[in-house]
């Protein structure tokens, strides 16, 4: 094999998807490129399976896939869930109380579990634009009638970056408290990360952190660059994510996946 890396793990949102939510014919080829030398691509994503199996379909992706933070091993050729892990809904109302007793009243969505799990979105809750599936809901308590792997949360004054800070001080070690895009602020289980879901993807596949080159752009994306050996953070990454990461490339606009597997296929010896 003729690249240095087993495994190449992607984001999806603002890492391997442009702006438009497409992905660029250069990156195409140069991921068609890597896995025909041999490594696999593992997508690792915050989006839960229903938010994420149509792109793969796009994609004509057919591996395996790591969704909803790492909740989720999913293969995509077989259409197929192979690992899921809920929240514990008891513990995330007593965190959410927790929170709300800090910074006020909080809008809510949930993302239920399983290959079709709805995202519930309650009074206030501001959906980005798109495609993706999403059930209003006038009252919150149905939110937590069948099993969850997320629960997102927002304010209405606090930045991001704000209400992730407040909720984790509010929380203390009952849950996990991620920002993983725009207006994006997510409730998980308690050490559920990208990194736990990427290692038992590689696992099944008998691949290594070791092996493992990753890509994001988001502060969700910090414990995936601690799990592999050498993290590449977009140049419209989050300042948490640049400064923990080993190198930073072009913007997702510009094709930064693809500059820097061109570089490793063009420098890499052949064997």
């Amino acid at each position: 094999m003729n690249f240095p890396y087993k495994l190449v793990a992607t984001d999806l949102d603002g890492t391997l998807l442009r702006d438009d939510h497409t992905v660029s014919p250069r990156t195409r080829e140069a991921l068609a490129a890597v896995t025909a030398a041999g490594a696999a691509h593992i997508v690792v994503t915050g989006r839960a399976v229903p938010w994420t199996k149509h792109i793969l379909d796009d994609l004509g992706y057919d591996g395996l896939a790591v969704c909803g933070q790492g909740a989720q091993v999913y293969h995509a050729g077989e259409h197929r869930l192979l690992t899921s892990l809920t929240l514990d809904r008891r513990l995330a109302g007593v965190a959410l109380a927790k929170i709300e007793a800090e910074v006020g009243p909080l809008a809510l969505a949930a993302s239920r579990d399983g290959l079709d799990g709805e995202v519930l979105v309650g009074p206030g809750y501001r959906v980005q634009e798109g495609p993706l599936p999403a059930l209003l809901v006038d009252d919150v308590a149905e939110m937590w009638t069948a099993p969850l792997n997320k629960v997102y949360i927002q304010h209405p004054e606090l930045s991001d970056d704000a209400l992730t800070e407040a909720a984790r001080q509010a929380v203390g070690g009952l849950v996990d408290v991620v920002m993983a895009g725009p207006g994006v602020v997510e409730i998980l289980p308690l050490g559920l990360s990208k990194a736990t879901g990427l290692s038992l993807a590689a696992r099944r596949l008998g691949l290594k952190a070791a092996d493992t080159l990753a890509f994001g752009d988001m502060p969700n994306d910090i414990p995936m660059f601690g799990w592999a050996r050498h993290g590449v953070a977009m140049a419209n990454a989050h300042e948490e994510l640049k400064a923990v990461a080993d190198e930073v490339t072009a913007s997702n606009e510009h094709d930064g996946i693809a500059l820097v597997l061109e570089d490793l296929l063009r420098t890499t010896p052949s064997l």
